[in-house]
This record gives structure tokens, sequence and C-alpha cells, in this order.
């Protein structure tokens, strides 16, 4: 079975990072490319940092969205130049991570406000969140607790 670059795009945006599974690997801005290499289906793949221990998981659950749904010749491959950057977040994915509760990536260095109330007046708890990609910080006015996308 062959399925056109744009259906393949589709596919993976139904793929959720496993970390923070309501934002897909597309809103993630991790796969940098996919094309077919005669009857091979080539999906190249960035880390979000070096080490992510997610990494494998996100190439297993790539490897298995794409099988699920016919394809059988798949090479995925890690492209780590240029480097990933919270940059490449799309504008959905940082939608759906406020969403969530979690501040997307802001060029401050911080959160710009409370994904639970709003308020700009927020706090920092900690630089290390949940995962290695996440600080934890609290609203000053509704005093939820939260983690904020750091910015790479």
């Amino acid at each position: 079975m062959t399925a056109s670059v744009s259906q393949v795009w589709q596919w993976l945006d139904q793929v959720p990072d496993p970390e923070i599974p309501v934002i897909s690997v597309v809103d993630l801005g991790i796969i940098r490319d996919v094309s077919w290499d005669e009857d091979t289906l080539d999906v190249a793949v960035t880390p979000t940092y070096s080490g992510c221990p997610a990494t494998t998981v996100i190439s297993m659950d790539i490897e298995t969205a794409l099988r699920d749904r016919g394809l059988e010749k798949i090479r995925i491959r890690t492209q780590i130049s240029p480097p990933w950057t919270t940059d490449w977040l799309t504008e959905s994915g940082r939608a759906k991570l406020e969403k969530y509760g979690i501040a997307p990536p802001s060029p401050g260095g911080g959160p710009e406000k409370c994904p639970q109330c709003g308020s700009k007046r927020v706090s920092k708890i900690s630089q290390f969140g949940s995962t290695p990609c996440k600080a934890h910080w609290r609203c000053d006015d509704c005093l939820e607790p939260f983690d904020y996308f750091k910015c790479i």
C-alpha cells in the first residue's frame, strides 16, 4: 500500500506525544520530513533534546500507527540537525497545551499567564517539573500549581 505524503502527515497528527498525550508528534514539531524513497516511507524525527527518554517510544508509536494503516516498508530516522526548538510547536499545539493546563513556552523564559485562570501573577516553584522539558509554577491569584513547557 502507498499513501500520499499529505495522508501520512494526517495520520502522524493523530500520534500522541507519550509524555504529553494532549498534543501530537506533529503539534510538537518533531516530525521533520515525510517522503517516499521508492516503495519505502521515510519519516525524519528530531528529538526534543538529546537523551529524551521518550524518543524510542515515539518512534515505535509512529511505526505502529503507520503499520496499522497498511504501510509495510517504513524507515524512521533520527535527524538531529538542526536541533529541535520550542519554536517548532504548532499554534494548535500551544493552544492544546494551555487548555490541558500546561503553560506553553514563552520567549520571556516563563509563562505569560496561568493556564487555569489567566492571571499574569505567577511564581516559579521549581525549574524541574514532571518531565525534563517542564518547570513547576504556581498562580499567585488562584493558587493552582501548573507545569510550564520550557523554552529550548
